[in-house]
């Protein structure tokens, strides 16, 4: 049968272009909408599988107020428009649409479009199955624990990690009598450590006796139903004084989602959700709550009132909380150091999508640990004893795309002299990772795009295709829906390879990290020159976090090892940083006659390759010359504006 799909356009003749558009390739049009009541009446009578959306339709209401509600049923769309307001097309993202075309539109657009926007339904229907079920399976498996009901939550709440984010997560009843007080919350401390807060640790964070810490729940709003508040939001809601305003000033919280569920006495029972990004909930997350509710009321009703026991009762002896232990939990994030919420909520985000074979786009600035959090995923899933092949699309040569990524036959160009096989077969049942993936040309993302629909591959010279299962995970320093909209990166391309994106804070914003990271190199690079550097004072550390790092990680690391061979001493006392006013803007000389460390490295590399007459691999290249693997000098060679052609 063939899929229904509506749409919703306030201009007949564009409506009925599309309209002749799907039917000609076998799609049914089960209606043509102008206006969002319109378009609401026709999904309840139609049951679309997919709608077509406008952005400016008839009436108050436009296509993006539609597109929340359509979000909330789980229903894909792909907005069509001709709207470049930068707003606008933000407010658009915000709802996660599952393809974007812009008019003017040619069929072959449309049409792969919703080809794409299928797919990724698909992709995600499979998800957020397996989800379900994984999370029935572990609410049982708890229940039936010997725990007590502490580590019970606790250990229901680590599974919820992944799927609603939280730093913050306090589970209680309504407060609706003055003697009956019950909470409990969790504050993250670390990828799988948490504080336990009973009621008597909340008597003391609060200072609060428990008949005021009832009075100020019963001010706490009771929503009815799974809702999200960001920042702003919440600071309205927090007008008044209540048990939820205490919270977030003490634990510096900026946003909320509140889950409410109601139990088998008719009680209703709040997880309330916390981070400290301002906008760290959105509409995927009310998806989550409905998917989830039941399983969570059954395993609630289970645990508290098979007995007749309140949630947790204040008033009997309390278990002391044993951290229930993850295997190897260790080892799961290796070599990655920081313990700031932005890195653990990406830690969250491997956890989930490793286990699938869902593609994945990592996004982020130069030097954020892309390539790491990419080995990771690949560590962590079914196919880590399997190839994990990396391939850096920034350093390839246009003219040796096609034989480095699908390989050639013997004789099928000059110079051609043996069959190679190119790393999409060498990856073949296990991980390719396309690093800079924002840097291929439009040529070679028609012919990935094909690999990745088709999941197959021909050498160059070949005489057939070759079928091959390879995971893909893409990073890409760019912004890649401002590559879409200016022609450079092919839009299908992008919705297929953003089935699952996760993005790397800089490090200036998740400067809490930073003495730790310094330490680790400092340790590393102390061990390799011999030197018995042991530390760097308190005020250098300082001065570090006031840095904005344009670098990132990778520029910390040089910094250190820049440092550690200047300092004759076993502690650096004193480090010479650039200074900006800004992140974006050119440094400035930190002190009279003294350039910046980006001045000297840039002078250090036009040097080496004036040397090299601007050779950059082999033997007598300048990345030889500098001991540096030559992706390393290509990406600092991009990051200080030194172009090949420069200098020499």
């Amino acid at each position: 049968m063939s899929k229904k799909i509506l749409i919703v356009e306030d201009e007949f003749v564009i409506a009925d272009v599309l309209s002749n558009f799907l039917q000609s390739a076998g799609y049914q049009v089960c209606g043509l909408a102008d206006s969002v009541p319109e378009a609401l009446d026709m999904i309840e009578q139609h049951q679309p599988d997919l709608i077509l959306l406008d952005i400016y339709l008839k009436g108050k209401l436009t296509g993006i107020d539609l597109a929340h509600r359509l979000s909330e049923d789980s229903l894909p769309f792909v907005y069509i428009s001709a709207n470049s307001n930068q707003k606008v097309l933000q407010d658009a993202k915000i709802t996660n649409p599952y393809g974007f075309v812009v008019k003017p539109f040619r069929e072959k657009d449309v049409l792969i479009a919703i080809d794409i926007a299928f797919y990724r339904h698909q992709q995600q229907l499979q998800q957020s199955a397996t989800q379900h079920a994984s999370l029935q399976k572990k609410a049982a498996q708890i229940l039936v624990s010997e725990e007590s009901c502490v580590n019970k939550l606790l250990a229901i709440a680590k599974y919820l990690q992944p799927y609603i984010p939280f730093e913050f997560l306090s589970i209680g009843l309504r407060q609706e009598d003055a003697d009956d007080f019950y909470e409990l919350s969790f504050s993250r401390i670390g990828f799988d450590d948490y504080q336990v807060i009973t009621v008597h640790e909340l008597m003391v964070i609060t200072n609060c006796k428990l008949h005021e810490l009832a009075q100020l729940k019963a001010k706490d709003r009771a929503d009815v139903l799974a809702t999200w508040y960001d920042e702003d939001e919440l600071q309205q809601q927090l007008s008044v004084p209540s048990l939820k305003k205490v919270l977030v000033k003490k634990y510096h919280l900026k946003s909320h989602l509140s889950l409410p569920i109601i139990l088998a006495n008719k009680k209703t029972c709040y997880f309330n959700f916390y981070s400290r990004r301002a906008d760290a909930y959105q509409g995927e997350h009310l998806l989550v709550c409905n998917q989830i509710m039941h399983i969570l009321s059954g395993f609630l009703n289970g645990m508290f009132y098979q007995s007749g026991s309140p949630i947790v009762d204040h008033t009997a002896g309390f278990t002391p909380y044993q951290p229930v232990e993850i295997k190897d939990k260790d080892n799961l994030f290796q070599g990655i150091i920081g313990r700031s919420h932005l890195l653990l909520s990406v830690f969250d985000q491997v956890t989930q999508v490793a286990g699938a074979d869902s593609a994945v786009l990592i996004l982020g600035e130069s030097g954020t640990g892309k390539e790491k959090i990419a080995e990771r995923i690949h560590a962590l899933s079914s196919r880590k004893d399997k190839p994990f092949i990396r391939i850096n699309c920034a350093v390839l040569p246009a003219t040796l795309i096609d034989s480095e990524l699908f390989g050639h036959e013997k004789g099928a160009f000059t110079g051609a002299h043996e069959r190679k096989i190119g790393k999409f077969e060498q990856a073949h049942t296990g991980t390719i990772f396309l690093d800079e993936i924002g840097e291929l040309p439009l040529e070679s993302q028609s012919k990935l795009l094909r690999v990745l629909q088709e999941k197959e591959i021909e050498r160059i010279g070949g005489r057939g295709p070759i079928k091959i299962n390879v995971r893909v995970i893409a990073a890409t320093n760019r912004k890649l829906d401002i590559e879409v909209a200016e022609g450079r990166f092919r839009l299908d391309l992008y919705y297929r390879i953003n089935v699952f994106p996760i993005l790397m804070p800089a490090l200036r914003e998740r400067k809490e990290d930073i003495a730790a990271l310094a330490t680790h190199f400092l340790k590393i690079y102390a061990r390799k020159t011999g030197k018995t550097v042991t530390a760097i004072a308190p005020a250098v550390i300082s001065q570090m976090e006031q840095y904005q790092w344009p670098g990132n990680i990778r520029e910390l690391e040089n910094l250190i090892e820049r440092n550690v061979l200047l300092t004759r001493e076993e502690i650096i006392s004193t480090m010479v940083l650039p200074t900006s006013t800004g992140s974006g803007e050119r440094f400035v000389p930190a002190s009279p006659g003294i350039g910046t460390m980006q001045d000297g490295e840039r002078t250090h590399i036009l040097s080496a390759l004036k040397k090299c007459n601007g050779k950059i691999w082999g033997e007598d290249g300048a990345a030889r010359l500098l001991d540096l693997p030559p992706t390393t000098l290509n990406s600092k060679m991009k990051k200080l504006g030194i172009r090949k052609d420069y200098g020499f």
